[in-house]
Order: structure tokens, then C-alpha cells, then sequence
């Protein structure tokens, strides 16, 4: 364990055997940091917080903060969950759980979380996501495995954004984006699906070629309405987990509508 001088560790505070505190941080008494954790300098590590191993946090991070909402009172109850092996770079902001929500903010495995990136209280980030500079979540989003925004993107409270999804730098985000969609603007509008992602990602081109040919049926076609087109593409496509995951994604109970096609966005 290398410790700096300067650092101020709470008492209470669970840290494992190998982990590096720089100089200026601060770990509060419910810190718990895994095995590997290295905070470079001036991290502040507050509330009930579990950072998960081998995470590597850059100077001037704020995780375990309280949520952004006035219901929630400093003394009620807020954790903060960080998986393994993320990247947290300057600045970076995650807060914890509120009691209007899950009470638990969650951070998957393998993700990279750059400058003033910000996750929201109760949002659940899933595995291998990338939040480029002053990427934001507001509260209660939920972002799928292997997504990537762009800087200075937002997504709107309550939203959900699903697997392999992109979201193009400056898009402001106020509804449900299909897995393996790219959308950018603002308001934003769904361009098509995430290709170069879903290359990089190991997709084989049959399965491409699979999704691309819904995703025509589906957002293209002008002849049916849009519920029609989404019935009518689960017949279809009922053979291919990933397109039934995008039909499975629409005809969720959701809080939000759905990006859709500027072409299209009007449609029933």
C-alpha cells in the first residue's frame, strides 16, 4: 500500500493491500477501494462508495458526491457502485443513489470515463461504455454495454440508450436510443445503425447485413404505420437474437419515445 503523506484516509475506510493514494486525496469513512485502485491526487472519494479493482482515477475526480435532487437529504442514504478496471480521468463526476430512485447509482466493468465526463444519481452504465470529454447522464439513465458518446453529449433523465449504441458529439439526448443505433443533433435523430462500432466489436457481416435489412424494414418504410412495421419485422426477423433485441427494446414499457428518423419521427 503506498500512501502519500498529504492524503487524508477517514477512519472506517476500506482499502486493500496494493492500493496507491496520491497526494490531496481524500477518502471518506465508507470508501471501500478493491484491490489494484490507484487515485492519482486530489480525488475526493465520498459517501458509501465501492470502487472496483485495478480502477485507475486521475486528479480532481469527485465520486460518491449526493445527488442533484432536492427530495434527497445529505442524511439519507446513497451508495455508489464502480465495477473493475475503468479509466476515470480529470475531472470526472459520479454521484450516488437518491430516494427518489434506486437509491444506488452502478458502474459496469472496462469502462473509460474521460475529462469532466458526469454520471448522474441512480443511473445504471453497463460493461465496457466510453463517456468522452463532458459526456453527461442525468439521473436515472440507463446506458447499455459498449456504448459511446461523444463529447459535450447529454441524455435526458430517464432515458435509456441501448448495447453498441453511438452518440455523436454535442447530441442533445431526450429520448430512447435503439441498440446498435448512431444518433447525433438537437435534439437528436436516429442516422442509421452504429456500424463502425459494431465492426470493432467482433459483429460477423451476416449478422450486419441482418440487423441493416430490419432496420430498413423498420425505420424506412413509409407504407405501415410504425407499430405495424415493428410487428411486422419481429415475424420476419424472429431467427436473429439482435434484431429481436432492438423489437424487445421498442415494445418495452418506457418512460421515454423513441428516437426515431427525422423522416419519420411524426409517424404513428
Amino acid at each position: 500500500m503506498i500512501i502519500h503523506a498529504t492524503a487524508l484516509i477517514a477512519p472506517g475506510a476500506e482499502l486493500a493491500d496494493d492500493v496507491e493514494i496520491g497526494p490531496y486525496c481524500i477518502v471518506g469513512p465508507k470508501a471501500r477501494l478493491r484491490a489494484g485502485v490507484r487515485l492519482r491526487s486530489h480525488v475526493v472519494v465520498e459517501g458509501d462508495t465501492e470502487i472496483g479493482e485495478a480502477c485507475d482515477v486521475y486528479p480532481f475526480a469527485y465520486l460518491g458526491g449526493l445527488p442533484q435532487h432536492s427530495a434527497h437529504k445529505e442524511a439519507d442514504a446513497s451508495r455508489l457502485v464502480i465495477g473493475a478496471r475503468n479509466l476515470i480521468r480529470e475531472q470526472v463526476t459520479m454521484h450516488g443513489g437518491s430516494v427518489v430512485g434506486r437509491g444506488v447509482t452502478t458502474i459496469g466493468d472496462d469502462g473509460t470515463f474521460y475529462v469532466g465526463a458526469h454520471v448522474g444519481h441512480d443511473c445504471h452504465v453497463g460493461d465496457h461504455v466510453t463517456l468522452t470529454n463532458h459526456a453527461t447522464l442525468g439521473g436515472h439513465v440507463v446506458l447499455a454495454d459498449y456504448v459511446i458518446m461523444g463529447g459535450l453529449s447529454a441524455i435526458q433523465q430517464r432515458s435509456r440508450v441501448g448495447r453498441n449504441a453511438f452518440i455523436g458529439g454535442g447530441a442533445a439526448v431526450n429520448s430512447d436510443v435503439i441498440p446498435f443505433g448512431i444518433v447525433w443533433g438537437n435534439h437528436a435523430r436516429l442516422e442509421g445503425l452504429n456500424l463502425i462500432g459494431l465492426k470493432r466489436n467482433g459483429f460477423s457481416r451476416p449478422v450486419i447485413n441482418t440487423l441493416r435489412r430490419a432496420y430498413r424494414e423498420i425505420f424506412d418504410a413509409r407504407d405501415q404505420p410504425f407499430r405495424e412495421r415493428v410487428d411486422a419485422a419481429a415475424e420476419t426477423f424472429a431467427g436473429s437474437p439482435e434484431v429481436m433485441e432492438i423489437i424487445d427494446f421498442i415494445r418495452a414499457d418506457i418512460t421515454r419515445p423513441l428516437v426515431r428518423p427525422a423522416r419519420d419521427a411524426a409517424g404513428g
